[in-house]
């Protein structure tokens, strides 16, 4: 057991603390990260203000807190007795998309989907975290904005060693599940059009998988007029600022009535959906990205999915993470993926809060924790 620097959440609408914790050594399957580099995501700061309940995440009485972060890149520290996948010394991305490898959903290629969930520690098995003997729960079994992380050896990918990890932590999440969302799970065609309902870094990740497939327009709709220039910037052809118009009939204006053939939402704001569906073409698809309130409803009229419009959800990009990511490097390898634009801020771990009012108040692609250097 060592100890390390973690940024603590405890309540919400309160800043995260850099505490002191410690951290366990690796169990058969587990394996210990040095982290270079954290993503920032938008997800964290949903239990910041109350969107996500860090009970749900196993945060209670007896805890002493929740390191937030989920997407990480670092080096490999040591391994479990049974581990075989990397070794010390490897360059790994962290994914939440823990798989088993062995249900239904996994064998079938969806792994994303996994029924199983495996990454936790057995019951029986003591903390990986710890604060004066009392657990500390690593959200999603990950827990990225920290000195360090144990998890399952199914939460890795092992990547190319030439790959800046500052980039490369956002493949971890927000880029993947964006590049994801067009290309596995809405599987946007060369020639359509597309409208993606929130510039952040998911819609931005989401813009650059409509060009990489091929789209021939890709409308992008924020209130933040930095963002809309942010999506110009990784490919967007048009540009709406919802604050002063209505996004929907702007839309209809762009496309002559006819609509677009793919929509995303990308913010997780309930409110978005019947606009997508509104903004579909007839045989439009219209996909969930953004992360909704658990008890969230939608209310539309029912002829907008008329024409055999469809919606439909997508969680972390349809992603086959050890297969994707490594695809993601080479495009980025090879000039055709923009992650460096991506990482607007490079912050230290002692400015995490500050990262998270820098992305509420829309003035960052993507900050990064550089824990340490690479």
């Amino acid at each position: 057991m060592s100890s390390i620097r973690a940024a603590l959440f405890r309540r919400v609408h309160e800043p995260l603390t850099i505490e002191q914790i410690q951290i366990d050594s690796p169990l058969s399957h587990e394996v210990l990260v040095r982290i270079v580099a954290s993503g920032v995501c938008h997800s964290d700061a949903h239990f910041l203000d109350g969107h996500l309940s860090a009970a749900a995440y196993g945060m209670g009485p007896g805890t002493a807190g929740l390191v937030l972060g989920h997407e990480a890149a670092g080096v490999v520290e040591a391994v479990g007795d049974q581990v075989s996948y990397v070794q010390p010394g490897d360059h790994v991305v962290s994914c939440l998309s823990i798989f088993c490898g062995e249900c239904e959903q996994c064998l079938s290629g969806s792994p994303a989907r996994c029924q199983q969930r495996i990454g936790a520690r057995p019951p029986d098995a003591p903390p990986r975290l710890t604060r004066d003997a009392t657990p500390v729960v690593p959200v999603v079994n990950l827990g990225t904005f920290a000195e360090k992380m144990l998890v399952h050896e199914h939460a890795l990918v092992k990547i190319d060693s030439e790959m800046p990890l500052t980039c490369a932590s956002l493949l971890g999440c927000g880029v993947t599940t964006g590049l994801g969302a067009a290309l596995n799970t809405a599987q946007v065609r060369p020639g359509s059009t597309v409208g993606v309902f929130g510039c952040g870094g998911v819609g931005l990740s989401i813009i650059q998988g409509a060009v990489l497939a091929g789209a021939r327009r890709i409308i992008a709709v924020d209130q933040v007029a930095g963002k809309l220039d942010m999506a110009r910037h990784f490919g967007a052809t048009d540009a709406i600022d919802a604050s002063v118009a209505d996004a929907v009939a702007a839309i209809q204006e762009l496309t002559r009535g006819r609509g677009v053939d793919y929509a995303f939402e990308a913010v997780g704001k309930p409110e978005l959906v019947p606009q997508v569906v509104g903004s579909l073409a007839i045989g439009g698809t219209g996909t969930i990205v953004g992360v909704m309130p658990v008890e969230a409803s939608y209310q539309f009229a029912a002829r907008l999915l008329a024409g055999e419009r469809k919606l439909q959800s997508c969680g972390m990009g349809s992603n086959r993470f050890r297969v994707d990511i490594p695809r993601y490097i080479e495009l980025y390898q090879r000039g055709r993926l923009n992650l460096d634009d991506m990482v607007t801020r490079q912050l230290t771990l002692e400015e995490i809060n500050e990262a998270f009012r820098a992305m509420q108040a829309g003035e960052v692609a993507r900050s990064v924790l550089v824990m340490q250097p690479d």
